[in-house]
Parts: C-alpha cells; sequence; structure tokens
C-alpha cells in the first residue's frame, strides 16, 4: 500500500488541541505515516512526536504547512472527508491504491476550494459526528485494519489482554 498522510485544516490550538491530538493518534494507530497541520503548534507537535518515539514506528507531524501550497504539490490522489460527499462504501472501490493518498479532516468550515481541488469528496454517514470518528472508519476501511495490531519497534508495547493493563519497555537490539 502507498503512504497515506493526513492534512489537517482550521486547527484552533486553543480549542481544538484535544481532537486534532486525536486525529493524529487514531492516523497513525490505523496506518497514516504523518499528519500536516495549517497552524502552527509547537505542543501538539511535541506531544505526538513523544508517542511516536516511545511507541515507534516512523510517524511525522508538521504544523504551520500552509495547506493550499501542500495540497497543490501533492502528487496522489486527494480524500476530503466531509458530511456531504459521496458515500463512502461507493467512493472506496474507485480510490486507487497504488498511489499515494492525503486524507484531508477539516477543523471547522473548509474553504470551497477543498472540495474542488479533492480528487474525492467523501461522507462517512449523513449524520454529525467528529472528524475523529470519520478519519477512523475511513482508514479502517481503506487499510482493512492491517496497521491495528503491527509491531512498531517502539520502546514500549502494550499487551493486549482482557484484564489489566500491561505495557512492557523493549530491550533495545
Amino acid at each position: 500500500m502507498s503512504e497515506i498522510r493526513i492534512m489537517r485544516i482550521g486547527h484552533r490550538p486553543d480549542r481544538d488541541k484535544r481532537v486534532t491530538t486525536h486525529v493524529a493518534l487514531s492516523s497513525r494507530a490505523l496506518g497514516a505515516s504523518g499528519i500536516c497541520v495549517d497552524t502552527y503548534d509547537p505542543k501538539l507537535e511535541e506531544g505526538i512526536r513523544s508517542v511516536a518515539d516511545r511507541f515507534g514506528g516512523s510517524y511525522t507531524i508538521e504544523t504551520g504547512v500552509k495547506w493550499r501550497e501542500a495540497v497543490g504539490k501533492f502528487d496522489g490522489t486527494v480524500v476530503h472527508l466531509t458530511m456531504y460527499g459521496q458515500r463512502m462504501d461507493e467512493a472506496l472501490p474507485k480510490i486507487p491504491r497504488d498511489k499515494d493518498l492525503m486524507v484531508i479532516v477539516g477543523a471547522e468550515k473548509v474553504p470551497p476550494e477543498v472540495y474542488q481541488r479533492a480528487d474525492f469528496n467523501v461522507s462517512v454517514g449523513n449524520q454529525p459526528h467528529s472528524e475523529i470518528a470519520a478519519l477512523a472508519i475511513f482508514l479502517y476501511c481503506f487499510t482493512g485494519g492491517s496497521s491495528l495490531y503491527s509491531d512498531r519497534d517502539g520502546k514500549m508495547t502494550v499487551i493486549p489482554n482482557e484484564r489489566g493493563k500491561t505495557v512492557v519497555e523493549n530491550i533495545p537490539r
């Protein structure tokens, strides 16, 4: 599968810090390689880099990215998640798996230009819900959930079990 990048548009650090953090964490868990956020937010960068450092993988974050420029120079398929788009079950078979993918997730009303630039405007249901849920459902369906339990060679590993919490520190190789 090709690389998946997330573009977060409209991030407001005072208001959206938890939501954007969860957009990044969910996308990381579900196979994205990184996120670009249009508003500069060093605390967000620090938090996400800390998770990637502890739990492994090569997930990247960059804030203060001009979304028009990032989308304009992106050489791949652009998917915009919106409640007003084409049904996900109809769009998924049409989205190429052999090209890099940029998934645009808005924090507030996105400019009409986003709808025009996107190769696919995709709705994950037709009821109001969070962008975190939409992104997680979309990525799970697009990737088949292949990254959920992958070993990322991190400093820490969560061991699934029926009861309790087990986190182990990995011995450096």
